[in-house]
């Protein structure tokens, strides 16, 4: 049997993918699964035993271009693929699908997709959490009635490349001798996700005095907001505070962040990397919530506020207030890291729990999803 899965495109929903490869694979063991998903994404893929091939989707977000998705269709024709299962909800990703004339063409009902598929899934609402709902789509329509149907949820494990660690180590001038505190304080959504540079400071800080060092990741876009927290510490504490933002491609994030001793996250990709690699994480929410993406890890604690308006799922605070993010006290973070240490999180049962109050589940359902 060979399965050609269309991926999503934000880092967080495909390390969470990984749990319906795993799902295919359990249900299909001698199947052949490939994964259509942009280029950035190989560095992911190629770190999950179950994905077989990355094909990659070379148009960007926003872009329909009929005529080339028609060409990649008939491209894909010659893999005679025996069924295709397609993640993002847009009317334009189960076009090559269809294209490719994949006799089975799995997915749910979306935007406009009534004929280009053909085992289309109306019950989305049934899977709560985002990878109940991607888990859905590996079993039969007739099994899936819902989120109690589902046997397990599979957590995402990406395998590490201890060789190209020990050069990236080298490369950057890092050290593992120290402990090592991973921060990520950026969020490609926006600003209602990021956790404020002075609160991030201070829980830095403090590590530093206890003889830990912190490594600063994210993207070139996270730059001066990685700058900040470093230039917040205190001199003396500084040279072992390293910047790390824009410095690392996406295989050096995911091998150095697999030597953390701690991280701290707020709710963005680089969380779910770290929750795929089972390092301890404190996973900080301001507007989203966990109960729609929670990290897939045994050793996870989570902290937000409980504030009326959150959660909200906005990119940017309508109040212009973000106290949901400036009310989440660094004090919060540091106990939530003792727990932690102890043995004592609690986060993990989120998994089980019922979705929050019905305004959730709306606003849940507009999130943006990239093709």
């Amino acid at each position: 049997m060979k399965i050609l899965v269309i991926g999503p495109s934000w880092v967080g929903d495909m390390v969470m993918s990984q749990s319906l490869y795993k799902a295919i694979k359990a249900n299909h063991p001698d199947c052949e699964l490939h994964v259509m998903a942009p280029a950035w994404c190989r560095a992911l893929l190629e770190r999950m035993p179950e994905v077989d091939k990355a094909v990659a989707m070379p148009l960007g977000h926003g872009d329909f271009k009929l005529g080339e998705r028609r060409r990649l269709g008939k491209l894909l024709a010659a893999e005679k693929y025996d069924q295709a299962i397609i993640q993002p909800n847009s009317m334009k990703s189960a076009l090559i699908p269809w294209f490719a004339r994949i006799p089975v063409r799995t997915g749910w009902k979306g935007e406009h997709r009534f004929g280009l598929l053909n085992d289309m899934r109306s019950n989305k609402s049934a899977f709560p959490l985002m990878v109940e709902a991607y888990l859905a789509l590996a079993y039969p329509k007739t099994q899936m009635k819902s989120r109690a149907d589902i046997p397990v949820i599979p957590h995402p494990s990406l395998n590490v490349d201890l060789v190209n660690q020990g050069k990236a180590l080298e490369r950057l001038g890092l050290s593992s001798a120290r402990p090592v505190l991973v921060l990520c304080p950026g969020a490609e959504f926006g600003p209602a996700k990021r956790w404020p540079e002075g609160h991030y400071a201070v829980v830095a800080q403090k590590h530093l005095d206890e003889g830990w060092q912190v490594w600063i990741f994210g993207s070139g876009k996270d730059v001066p907001v990685a700058n900040t927290i470093r230039e917040r510490i205190n001199p003396l504490s500084r040279p072992n505070c390293h910047v790390l933002a824009g410095k690392t491609s996406l295989y050096e994030a995911i091998d150095l962040m697999a030597l953390a001793g701690r991280v701290i996250s707020n709710d963005s990709g680089l969380m779910h990397i770290a929750a795929a690699l089972n390092r301890p994480l404190i996973g900080v929410y301001g507007s989203t919530s966990p109960l729609y993406t929670p990290p897939l890890a045994d050793r996870v604690e989570i902290v937000h506020t409980d504030i009326e308006c959150r959660p909200c799922f906005k990119r940017t605070c309508k109040f212009g207030h973000l106290k949901c993010l400036i009310e989440l006290m660094p004090e919060q973070v540091i106990e939530a890291g003792k727990r932690l240490e102890c043995g004592e999180s609690a986060a993990q049962p989120i998994a089980l729990q019922l979705v929050d109050p019905p305004h959730f589940v709306a606003n849940a359902g507009k999130r943006s999803e990239p093709e």
